[in-house]
């Protein structure tokens, strides 16, 4: 049986997890303004002031999309069986080690003993089984569907679970890494939105809707405690108040640049540092592949002829962003750059155009006024527009408007958002996903990836992004870097953001102020 072990909770909590700059399922919220009280946490050489962008609608996702809310939470209040490192390894977490049977189907988990809730009940095997049960019967978001491969976990004692799945699957594992892997109390549940609990090193301290979520060290946390007694996210309604904030000590860390360009404010190196690593956060120009013109695959190659995705990336995000050409990023082992499948050729784009009789077409351009997604989206029609295809651009409030009328009824022609969740060629594989992507020939792509012999996973699912890529299922305009900026001294902000978590337990400050 193929076994995994933890290492010591020590050397587990120094390990920097996942620095999510989570976007949606992935994109950035719209938030609100700095509110009274907004000064910097850092004062105090155990607090931290992060400025985002995102604020979540609520602090449940199990019922609220948006990568907002794990972002907050996932990491730092709640917790999983396993955890992806900083490598894209699977580690365990709340489990001390794993057993995956010869067949692929049965995991035995053999949970940590000692662990409590916040709200002060213990951690056990009936809370991993209630937790993996709830994401089948009671969660009503897509990303629970990963978890349909099980078909049952079971106690065997207190501080043992088994999961038995209805077939192998090699990506099961790794899904419990993300949201849906979160443990929760069985008594703890009745107002996930406003009250979490978890297990996690962080508990909820004060949320003010509009303005900031605080979190304080939890005293009774199973594993080395944060150097952070208290982290305050902070909410700002665009990016240039939160640059402000830091210029001015208000905050500590942005947590996620908007606009690259403003780079050139925080040059001073004995004040401020720059981390920019990877994500996994492809920037999706979403086209609507059930409706015309976009069900008519010569447009949507179009398209992706008719952008040049260097010009883009330069002029909407000062360079920084990578090129990938299809639904994976570089930490996926199955990865490779297919930029070259469409490179940019406006003369082609015309001639699609024209055959599929769309020249002079105009279509809806929904796009959330998030700072990334606008100026995307102006290049995007800019260079649509060179073609002969009319894009008229309608920023929509992000999340509520965005989430309502372009991922869950599909009210769109052209879209662009981030997608963060990890590994997520699933998405294209359900045809009721917003993209409305229904190909047979692709769904079988992913179910022989996962359900085949492990040592043939990344060769199937490089077949799968290749297929998506050629039928140019949605353009990928580039993957979003994980680029922060933070006062010199806060030490430990993890480079790539490899999760969906803003996990700031191996963040500290290098000398007291």
């Amino acid at each position: 049986m193929a076994t995994s072990t933890a290492r010591s909770g020590s050397a587990l909590r120094r390990t920097a997890r996942a620095a999510g700059c989570a976007l949606l399922a992935g994109t950035l919220a719209a938030a609100c303004g700095s509110g009274d009280g907004g000064g910097s946490s850092s004062g105090s050489a155990g607090s931290l002031s992060v400025g985002l962008i995102a604020e979540p609608a609520s602090l449940d996702f199990t019922t609220t999309d948006g990568a907002a809310v794990p972002q907050a939470t996932l990491g730092s209040i709640y917790e999983g069986l396993v955890r992806v490192d900083q490598q894209g390894k699977i580690q365990p977490l709340l489990a001390e080690r794993y057993e995956r049977s010869d067949d692929g189907r049965t995991y035995t988990f053999h949970l940590r003993k000692g662990v409590k809730f916040t709200n002060g009940a213990g951690f056990t095997a009936d809370d991993a089984v209630f937790s993996i049960d709830r994401v089948k019967k009671d969660w009503k978001l897509k990303t629970a569907r990963q978890m349909d491969v099980v078909d049952k976990a079971e106690k065997t004692d207190d501080h043992t679970v088994k999961v038995t799945l209805s077939r192998p699957s090699n990506g099961w594992l790794y899904a419990m890494t993300t949201r849906i892997g979160a443990m929760f109390s069985r008594t703890g549940v009745s107002d996930l939105a406003a009250h979490p609990v978890g297990t996690g090193p962080f508990k909820l301290a004060e949320r003010r809707r509009g303005d900031r979520i605080v979190l304080d060290r939890n005293s009774s946390y199973w594993g080395s405690e944060p150097a952070l007694s208290k982290v305050t996210l902070k909410y700002f309604k665009d990016a240039g108040a939160m640059n402000n904030a830091l210029l001015t000590g208000g905050i500590d860390v942005v947590g996620t640049v908007q606009a690259p360009e403003s780079l050139s404010r925080f040059s001073d190196k004995n004040r401020f540092q720059v981390i920019e690593g990877s994500s996994t956060g492809e920037v999706v120009l979403s086209m609507n592949n059930s409706r015309e013109p976009f069900n008519d695959k010569r447009v949507r190659q179009a398209v992706r002829y008719a952008i040049d995705h260097k010009a883009l990336v330069d002029t909407s995000r000062a360079g920084h962003g990578k090129l990938i050409g299809t639904m994976a990023s570089p930490t996926d082992p199955w990865y490779e750059d297919l930029t070259g499948r469409y490179p940019h050729d406006p003369a082609k784009a015309r001639q699609l155009l024209k055959d599929a009789g769309a020249e002079g077409r105009t279509v809806k351009f929904r796009v959330p006024n998030m700072p990334y997604a606008m100026s995307a989206a102006q290049v995007v029609a800019s260079q649509l527009g060179q073609v002969g295809l009319k894009a008229e651009i309608e920023p929509l409030e992000f999340p509520a408007r965005w989430l309502s009328e372009v991922y869950n009824k599909a009210d769109y022609d052209l879209s662009v958002i981030a997608h963060t969740e990890p590994r997520d060629l699933w998405t294209f594989a359900d045809p009721g996903y917003y993209f409305r992507y229904d190909n047979p020939a692709y769904a079988k792509l992913l179910k022989e990836a996962d359900s085949g012999r492990p040592e043939d996973e990344a060769a199937r699912y490089r077949d799968a992004a290749r297929l998506l890529s050629d039928d140019a299922a949605a353009d990928w305009l580039y993957l979003m870097p994980n680029l922060m900026v933070a006062v010199k001294d806060v030490a430990g902000l993890p480079v790539n953001q490899v999760g969906e978590g803003l996990d700031l337990t191996g963040v500290h400050w290098a000398k007291k102020k």
